[in-house]
């Protein structure tokens, strides 16, 4: 074969080995940023802070006067627990998924009122709950069972695992 030709082929392989990673990137390889979900109404994949620590999980959203359309704050607990949000000091109105430790939604408060005290149950056995702007899960269709992926749930019995 000519040296050329041999140059050719070479580069080409490289050329469809970066796009093989580069779709894997775009398609969503798990990233502590991002979280992904799905269900029968499709995907959605949002960038997300982690609060996983007490701090973190007090202070939550309060006091952003907005945030992204595709943005959200991921609370991850370290063991499945009964949790409770409510509104005092958050100035922009969330939708809350209540997720389990599989990366199941289990539950979905819609339209959590700005500076609103009353408790928002979220459930037995939650590991982690994310936060969104108000009205993207009727805009997207977001049901209970919604599957999720993300890196909290890596290592446990996910339904839609991460891969290593």
């Amino acid at each position: 074969m000519k040296p050329w030709r041999r140059l050719a082929r070479a580069a080409l392989a490289a050329v469809m080995l970066a796009g093989v990673f580069a779709g894997r990137a775009a398609g969503g390889e798990c990233a502590p940023d991002r979280i992904d979900l799905r269900g029968p109404w499709g995907e959605a994949h949002f960038r997300v802070e982690i609060a996983d620590e007490p701090e973190e999980w007090a202070r939550g959203l309060m006091f952003r006067r907005e945030m992204a359309p595709d943005a959200g704050m991921l609370f991850v607990y370290p063991s499945p627990r009964r949790v409770s949000f409510w509104m005092k000091n958050t100035l922009i109105p969330l939708d809350m998924l209540f997720i389990d430790r599989l990366g199941r939604v289990r539950a979905i408060h819609e339209n959590a009122r700005p500076h609103d005290e009353t408790p928002i149950p979220g459930g037995e056995d939650v590991l982690a709950v994310l936060e969104i702007n108000a009205g993207r899960v009727a805009e997207l269709g977001i049901t209970p069972g919604t599957q999720v992926r993300h890196p909290a749930f890596r290592g446990r019995p996910a339904l839609w695992p991460c891969r290593p």
